[in-house]
């Protein structure tokens, strides 16, 4: 295990095929990613201890999915608490406490987990760096901070000076940098790519605190949108609770920070002293931007150096770690030869029309729950009174948008780019989620029929090269879906087989007898010329 404690933090090593900036979740996930596949991947962070404090504390399906495939679940479950019950959904409601409109977090959720859950991060980002140092291929080097680079034929060489002694200088040579080192990312700043703002703006406190008993809460979030005092309560995880006030004109930003203000403004929900013990308070600025481009030659953007957004919906930690699966199985099947480099170009733009819709829904969010006008305010009370009569628009899910374009996919009746879905399977004696029991990094599902018995044998064996499965999920095979989880799901896209990707989005979707197109449409998408014969 990698020691926290700077001054004993060696360098990292001469040569890598990647080396991560930055050793948050999103840096440390990429690492552990790569590092399974066989890559050599140094993380280097410029802090020589972890953060001790909470900062993102909610986590949706599809990010505990990618966990999942890091084989960080296994061990780790009990670190994140589900959004279900009667104290699970999202709310808003006005300062009278009146409910005006619920968002659906307690739907089924494609990925086979929770649909929301809260967790504490400091044991999350604990956890992701005792795997990525006990993975081989995998070094975490604390207290380095990242200077410069230069790109050229070979890929990327890095300076690094050491954080607490600037003098001690290191060099790593690299195929690829990914730059993963927050908001005020230095590898964006070097790259000079510009930040592309949506205009929305607000100074937030946030409060973390423990409950010394217990307490009633309806909702897994829920949004207070009071002109008097706009505030957010969130479960930030297992024995922890979060409130957020946003900050008004006639309150400065060092007023709203201070002990005894966070004291003030949580007392009318009964939170005091005597009642709760305070963890943290901070003020934060909410705001949504994005980079113009994540990627410039070897070098890649993720997590929070490619985009930041308000928390109003709890994907802001959840964008950066698809960002790493995203990325990580792409750098992996270019590295081991079984993809063209021209794969690497579908990243950004793939991501980026992905996050900008979630950043696009959660200021909508935020401009609705920000709103200090009297009679604005009450304007939309009455506007969201009037969509909850209607039953069909009562409850609305939560943003689940497809990837941006291009994309590498193959159109599908509008399929393709949606994410695929993991249910609970049975194979012979052993019950358990899809890709714990069948596993597989890209994923060729039918219900109606065995997919092999359409393939061509070259097809079949290509496929299972770059770590495909092939499963028949329809109950006629030796895959059975246990809570008909599968059948839904293709009964509500209209279709009977997908070709997922490792990164559990379709890329190719439609009647089983469509199999062998997509394995031929796959190929000619991914793989080098130099193997398929062109």
């Amino acid at each position: 295990m990698t020691s926290p404690v700077g001054q004993d933090a060696a360098p990292p090593p001469r040569e890598v095929d990647c080396l991560v900036v930055g050793g948050g979740p999103v840096g440390l996930l990429t690492a552990i990613l790569l590092g399974r596949d066989g890559l050599r991947v140094a993380v280097v962070e410029r802090w020589p201890l972890r953060y001790p404090l909470p900062r993102a504390c909610t986590i949706d399906h599809e990010a505990i999915r990618i966990l999942q495939a890091a084989g960080f679940m296994a061990e780790h479950a009990h670190l994140f608490e589900p959004s279900q019950g009667e104290r699970g959904g999202y709310e808003f409601r006005n300062g009278d406490g009146e409910l005006l409109q619920t968002i659906n977090w307690n739907r089924v959720a494609e990925s086979g987990w929770a649909n929301t859950n809260g967790f504490y991060q400091p044991d999350l980002e604990a956890a992701l760096e005792d795997l990525a140092s006990t993975t081989p291929g995998v070094s975490v080097h604390r207290g380095w901070t990242f200077t410069a680079f230069d790109q050229h034929d070979g890929g990327v060489t890095a300076r690094l000076a050491r954080t607490d002694q600037q003098t001690e200088l290191a060099q790593v040579d690299a195929r690829w940098l990914v730059g993963a080192d927050g908001a005020n990312s230095a590898v964006r700043s070097q790259l000079g790519v510009a930040v592309k703002d949506s205009g929305f703006e607000a100074d937030w406190l946030v409060v973390d605190y423990q409950p010394l008993s217990d307490e009633d809460w309806t909702a897994f979030v829920t949004q207070y949108c009071d002109p008097a005092q706009p505030a957010t309560a969130v479960n930030s995880g297992p024995g922890r609770r979060r409130f957020e006030f946003m900050r008004r004109e006639d309150i400065t930003a060092d007023e709203l920070g201070r002990q005894d203000t966070a004291w003030r403004l949580m007392a009318p929900w009964g939170v005091t002293p005597e009642s709760a013990r305070l963890e943290r308070h901070a003020v934060y600025t909410f705001k949504g931007q994005c980079a113009q481009s994540w990627r410039e030659g070897n070098v890649f953007l993720a997590g929070d150096a490619a985009h930041v957004m308000p928390p109003f919906l709890g994907q802001g930690l959840c964008s950066g770690l698809r960002d790493a699966r995203s990325l990580s199985w792409r750098l992996s099947l270019v590295h081991h030869g079984l993809a063209r480099p021209a794969v690497l170009d579908t990243y950004g733009p793939e991501r980026t029309g992905h996050v900008c819709e979630i950043i696009d829904e959660a200021v909508a969010a935020g401009r609705v729950i920000c709103e200090l006008d009297v009679e604005r305010a009450a304007a939309r009370d009455a506007e969201m009174r009037l969509r909850a009569q209607d039953p069909g628009a009562a409850t609305r899910e939560p943003p689940h948008p497809r990837l941006g374009q291009p994309s590498l996919t193959d159109p599908s009746a509008d399929n393709d780019g949606r994410l695929a879905p993991q249910g609970r399977v049975r194979v012979g004696e052993r019950v358990g989620l899809f890709d714990d029991v069948v596993g597989g990094e890209w994923q060729l599902l039918s219900f109606g029929g065995d997919p092999a018995e359409l393939c061509d044998a070259d097809d079949l064996s290509w496929f299972r090269q770059i770590g495909g499965v092939i499963a028949d999920v329809s109950g006629q095979g030796h895959v059975e879906d246990v809570d008909g989880h599968y059948k839904r799901w293709f009964d509500a896209h209209s279709c009977q087989a997908i070709l997922a990707r490792p990164d559990f989005y379709v890329f190719a979707a439609g009647a089983h007898t469509d199999v062998p197109h997509f394995l031929t449409r796959l190929r000619q998408a991914i793989q080098p010329a130099t193997t398929s014969g062109e």
